[in-house]
């Protein structure tokens, strides 16, 4: 069936070609109902090419008066070649870069002020974006018994984070604003970038809360899945839990995973822990999770951050399965022992007391798995590179860009 976009971009492909063989601009206006000024696609991000996708960089084209192809050479530019400045797009006519550049646009990349490579192969990137704020990002390489390797970015959704969870680097870092689309997206290209390598998986559990910039990460996943490749099922959103936003995710009826931090099996501990926690019930948080199963038909992941002495009883574990088979079934637990950072009062619990708990869950029938840590020896949770370098904006001339190699890097995501 065709829709009304499609028949709109029909209508505007043939409106060229008329246009010039009648040569003038007021009858194609007449005829085609088309306006004579250059209009831009509607987007979240004006004027920023990265996060359109095929359709829309054709759309754009056709409105700077060039052929539709010329669309699908910048998207093949921008995602494939990874071309980061408009004037480097060679394969498109002069005129047509000068043209887009005169009307503000450009692509949307930021350049990397510090990279950060631990022992086993993890790089921890700090963005700089165009406000001269930071941002991290990590690519986390793991190869299988056949020598495959599987690349993971964890990504980040805000600068800062404004839930403050108690033993989180990021929240302690302060909340700054939400990302863009296009920042989002640029975080996957720049770690394929680093490791000359695709990423074959996305996890949103870097910086900020991805429910609340639910609209620019919705975007940027329908970016990450159509226009650079990543199956949905590859994709992970995390959430510590904002009141209404399950179920907003869950009537996008998508096929990635969702994981919960819960860090907590009841309410009272929970909200020691997690501090807005107190606004959104552990009652009404279980509930929306079963829903959103009941929705999607895709199992939820609880994340739980093992705290020492805190958290990480096997009273807890038992406790916690109680809590997952009251609500339902398809839950699966990864368990995530703490990483330390400065400043923190919690502790890493010790092997034993994660294997203990992990057995606990298995023999009250649920799912577990541990999280393997990676470079635990510096920086080892999110947002503590980042918090190194800024509480505020950089100033406007630190434009210098910095590289450790082979520096020990912790994360957390």
């Amino acid at each position: 069936m065709m829709t009304a976009s499609s028949m709109s971009l029909i209508q505007r492909v043939c409106a060229v070609p008329l246009a010039r063989a009648a040569r003038t601009r007021a009858m194609a206006a007449a005829s085609m109902n088309l306006s004579t000024t250059t209009t831009a696609p509607k987007s979240t991000d004006p004027q920023v090419l990265l996060g359109l996708s095929e359709p829309e960089l054709q759309q754009l084209a056709i409105d700077f008066s060039q052929q539709a192809y010329r669309g699908k050479q910048l998207h093949h530019l921008i995602y494939k070649r990874k071309i980061k400045d408009i004037q480097d797009f060679n394969q498109v006519p002069l005129a047509f870069r000068n043209e887009l550049e005169e009307a503000g646009w450009k692509v949307g990349r930021s350049p990397i002020y510090q990279s950060v490579t631990a022992a086993d192969g993890t790089v921890k990137l700090l963005i700089k974006l165009e406000d001269n704020r930071l941002i991290e990002t990590v690519g986390i390489p793991v190869k299988d018994e056949k020598g495959v390797m599987r690349l993971t970015a964890c990504v980040s959704s805000q600068v800062g984070c404004p839930l403050r969870c108690s033993f989180c680097a990021t929240g302690k870092g302060g909340f700054s604003r939400n990302l863009k689309r296009h920042e989002i997206v640029e975080q996957v290209l720049a770690i394929e970038e680093i490791f000359s390598h695709r990423v074959t998986n996305v996890v949103f559990m870097g910086m900020g809360e991805p429910m609340m910039n639910l609209k620019a990460v919705l975007e940027a996943h329908q970016c990450l899945n159509k226009d650079i490749q990543i199956g949905q099922r590859m994709i992970t959103i995390s959430t510590v839990g904002v009141p209404n936003t399950i179920k907003r995710l869950a009537s996008h009826k998508l096929q990635s995973t969702l994981a919960v931090s819960l860090h907590a099996p009841n309410q009272k501990l929970r909200e020691t822990i997690v501090p807005s926690a107190k606004a959104y019930p552990l009652s009404a948080l279980m509930r929306d999770c079963r829903d959103y199963f009941t929705e999607t038909g895709r199992r939820v992941s609880f994340e739980y951050a093992l705290l020492a002495g805190v958290n990480d009883a096997v009273d807890h574990a038992v406790e916690l399965a109680e809590l997952l088979h009251e609500w339902g079934r398809g839950s699966h637990v990864n368990l995530i022992p703490f990483n330390p950072i400065e400043g923190s009062e919690y502790k890493r619990p010790s092997k034993k007391a994660v294997q203990a708990f992990a057995a606990a869950l298995e023999n009250n029938k649920v799912t577990v798995s541990t999280r393997q840590t990676r470079g635990l020896d510096a920086d080892a949770a999110c947002g503590q590179l980042r918090n190194k370098f800024q509480k505020s904006p950089l100033p406007v001339d630190s434009d210098n860009l910095q590289t450790e190699e082979d520096v020990p890097v912790a994360v957390a995501c």
